[in-house]
């Protein structure tokens, strides 16, 4: 998705404009723990600079330890608690959106899937999806995956 980006968490009491900048193409990710914070098969989600997102409304945050190692601070909305994005130990600058809370989201064409090895059984792939096992664990493995879809 190119261009600026705007979204918020279900209650509307948080807003944001996502700058069009540098982002990756935005990935489904089927790992357990996106599976138990979201109740469902998988998250979508699209990396992005930081820098990029202005944002209004109140912001509470949650920390937890991931399946590589790195800590994910997950902001979100105070009061209805959507999940807005979430910054990982690892990748500086950079953080990872919660699709799902773009005004736009119908418009996203999923792609790239990680975490495969831990998808729900019945959810099938189209033959052209680029996928991983697991994840990529560096920037430059993240950009050979899921490339720069801004530019």
């Amino acid at each position: 998705m190119k261009g600026e980006l705007i979204g918020g968490c279900l209650c509307g009491a948080v807003r944001y404009t996502l700058r069009d900048g540098f982002r990756f193409h935005p990935y489904a990710c089927h790992c357990g723990n996106c599976q138990s914070r979201t109740g469902s098969a998988f998250s979508e989600h699209m990396l992005f600079a930081l820098a990029d997102l202005e944002l209004t409304g109140e912001l509470d945050q949650g920390e937890y330890d991931m399946p590589s190692g790195a800590q994910s601070t997950i902001h979100g909305c105070a009061r209805c608690k959507a999940r807005i994005y979430a910054v990982n130990s690892t990748n500086a600058g950079m953080a990872s959106l919660r699709c799902g809370t773009l005004d736009e989201s119908p418009r996203l064409h999923i792609r790239h899937h990680v975490w495969v090895s831990s998808k729900q059984p019945w959810i099938v792939l189209p033959a052209d999806a680029k996928t991983m096992e697991e994840q990529p664990r560096s920037a430059q493995e993240w950009m050979a995956f899921a490339g720069e879809a801004a530019r």
